[in-house]
């Protein structure tokens, strides 16, 4: 299953692979803005003599022509940075860009993807098929994955796999269980209008910043008391934007918040629940609310058969003791939009090391990785493609 050839070419690389991702690292760019990032990749792949062709606004569909007929899998990077400063200042690739940072890997998911098509590329006379390509942009506002099956990044593709490089986990350690692997991710808004006044003359006025308060109070019970407790899911309130002046009674308020969960049946009787109880709490006042519930990421669900290949290929290509069984996230990944199209799986590669100060929150100021971690995500990229092709 393994092919020794990646192998020795994905450890040669290796000190280019660390190069490729402190390059990117230090020159972020944030969502449908991957314009450098973009020239960058194709250059590379051109350098290669894989073919390619760019999407629109940004990121890149390629394809490694296998010496044989067969299927086509497809392998996923994705490209954007973040609005976060970067904290970590003394790293020698910190980010040249004031407010922007590579704070949840991307980076290097994009190194380990342009290094696996290097040692595939290698050996593309082998392969029974083809190895699709997919650099993407605008993960981070959960548009990138949908804009590129859009523009056919899977059309063609028998399967799909995706990486993401986890600080929550030791370094080397790979994770993909079949089943739930990240959460739904829904954005909802709520607005109350009440009546103003002023606040020396609260009879007149229906006070907007209360009704929004008893929402923000007694929502959780849409959780706690209206879904199964099997069936995981979480509200948050996030954002409440109400008044205007410390003494005028507020007449709009205006409350925002996320929805998480994994079954799509608890995801819908969540977005009528919460209508529901914003209408009923604003009742109460003599108020009005208005909700609008917007649906981002499905929920990402590995393949049983996808998963399981990937935890053969990470026991053979590393020992069976790098196989870890981490939990299901309630994070939100749009990787789930390749999955409406094509099976596949979605597997996390440990970077966490507390000697290396890798072990930060994902979208904090001091992320970084344990760049030993890179190697094994660039290899499991193409070990995989390798395997599912000779399945």
């Amino acid at each position: 299953m393994i092919h020794q050839k990646v192998k020795e070419a994905i450890n040669h690389y290796s000190e280019e692979l660390t190069a490729l991702r402190r390059k990117l690292h230090s020159e972020p760019e944030l969502s449908w803005q991957e314009e450098n990032t973009t020239k960058f990749v194709c250059a590379y792949l051109e350098n290669l003599g894989i073919t390619y062709h760019r999407t629109e606004p940004t990121g890149v569909i390629a394809e490694i022509k296998g010496g044989k007929p067969g299927k086509t899998v497809a392998l996923r990077g994705d490209m954007d940075a973040l609005s976060v400063q970067q904290l970590n200042k003394d790293l020698s690739y910190a980010s040249k860009e004031d407010g922007k940072m590579h704070a949840c890997g991307h980076d290097a998911h994009t190194a380990m993807l342009l290094i696996a098509a290097k040692a595939l590329n290698e050996v593309k006379d082998e392969l029974p098929g083809n190895v699709r390509l997919i650099f993407q942009p605008a993960e981070e506002v959960a548009e990138g994955a949908k804009a590129l099956v859009e523009q056919g990044a899977v059309e063609g593709v028998d399967n799909v796999f995706g990486i993401h490089i986890w600080s929550q986990m030791p370094t080397h350690k790979v994770s993909c269980s079949p089943g739930p692997s990240f959460a739904s991710a829904d954005l909802f808004t709520v607005t109350f209008t009440g009546r103003g006044g002023h606040g020396a003359m609260p009879q007149d006025c229906i006070d907007a910043a209360i009704v929004a308060s008893a929402f923000v109070m007694n929502v959780q019970p849409v959780i706690s008391r209206t879904i199964d407790p099997q069936q995981p899911a979480v509200l948050t309130v996030g954002k409440m934007t109400v008044g205007t002046r410390f003494n005028v009674i507020a007449e709009n308020a205006v409350i925002e918040g996320t929805v998480r969960c994994f079954d799509p049946s608890t995801r819908d009787h969540i977005e009528k629940q919460l209508t529901h109880y914003a209408e009923q709490v604003a009742g109460i006042y003599g108020a009005k609310a208005k909700v609008e519930y917007t649906r981002g990421t499905q929920a990402v669900i590995n393949d049983e058969y996808s998963a399981n290949l990937v935890q053969k290929v990470a026991a053979e290509a590393f020992g069976e003791e790098v196989v870890y069984d981490e939990k299901p996230t309630m994070g939100g990944e749009d990787f789930s939009f390749y999955l409406d199209e094509v099976p596949g799986s979605f597997a996390l590669v440990g970077c966490g090391n507390p000697e290396k100060d890798t072990e930060w929150a994902h979208h904090h100021g001091r992320f970084n990785i344990d760049e030993d971690a890179l190697a094994t995500g660039a290899e499991l990229y193409a070990q995989y493609a390798w395997a599912y092709l000779n399945e």
